[in-house]
């Protein structure tokens, strides 16, 4: 288990990592009341919210953003095994810095999650979506960081700002493009059916008509709830399987192309270079 905790601008940043062989629980508490937004990495580990008497069960985390406010009644219970290592980082503070944060953050919390400045409970849920592309890059970097010393403070400071732009402007967009609730439970299923068939996922018709909806309603939504449209969700959920098995799990280029749905090596390396920057070779 690695946890690390930087103080930034009135900020706190969370970094938990853990990967293990068998199953285990981990459990977290915050000391004294906070509003926080977790991102969760590529792990999709198990978690639990416990408080009073109330559980709330999470069992698809990979990619997810939760917003929250908790007082210290408030366990978070993360169960992590061999298939789901947990990946979390968290950005806290408390409603008294709101006025002193240094780029607005607090005028943009009261914005788009009011009830969370104003809680009425010892646990209160604000928005839970996935991540865009580009948020999910920004929460990568922070474990792959390498930097020390005031070099690591000024990486994680710039990175916190960008990531949470990316985070309040994808709220943004989902409150102009927001979709109802039985549609948005068929984009959620329509995001399980993908990430359960990445080597051989349906077509854009099937997919549609297994959801009971149709192309350009799936398309629409997909994009205002996902960021990007479908099969760009699809290819960046398949390079990001494709890291994971070649790092974490020492699959061969050839091996890991075929896991995710690659019938040309070519291919593969040139959407994993375009992606991450460099060949699946360079792993």
């Amino acid at each position: 288990m690695n946890r690390e905790i930087i103080d930034i601008n009135d900020c706190t940043i969370l970094l938990e990592e853990a990967s293990t062989d068998k199953t285990m629980v981990d459990s977290c508490f915050f000391d004294e009341p906070v509003i926080a937004i977790a991102f969760y990495g590529a792990g999709d580990v198990g978690l639990k919210v416990k408080y009073d008497n109330e559980t709330k069960t999470f069992h698809h985390t990979k990619g997810m953003v939760l917003s929250f406010y908790a007082d210290d009644r408030v366990e978070f219970e993360h169960h992590v095994s061999h298939e789901k290592p947990l990946q979390c980082l968290v950005i806290a503070t408390t409603i008294k810095n709101l006025d002193k944060m240094p780029n607005g953050e607090g005028q943009f919390l009261e914005q788009f999650l009011s009830p969370l400045v104003h809680p009425q409970d010892h646990y209160v849920e604000g928005p839970v979506f996935n991540m865009s592309p580009e948020m999910f890059l920004l929460v990568e970097q922070f474990f792959n960081n390498k930097h020390e010393g005031h070099l690591k403070m000024m990486f994680y400071r710039s990175h916190m700002t960008a990531l949470l732009s990316h985070y309040f402007g994808q709220l943004a967009l989902q409150k102009v493009n927001e979709i109802k609730a039985p549609e948005l439970e068929k984009i959620y299923l329509a995001q399980d059916i993908l990430l359960s068939n990445l080597e051989n996922p349906p077509s854009l018709t099937e997919l549609a008509q297994r959801i009971g909806t149709n192309t350009n309603t799936l398309k629409k939504e997909f994009k205002a709830q996902f960021g990007v449209p479908v099969f760009k969700y699809l290819q960046n959920e398949r390079l990001k399987k494709a890291y994971n098995l070649i790092k974490y799990e020492q699959k061969t280029v050839q091996e890991t192309a075929w896991a995710v749905g690659y019938d040309s090596l070519g291919s593969f390396s040139n959407a994993f270079e375009k992606k991450f920057g460099y060949r699946p070779s360079q792993v």
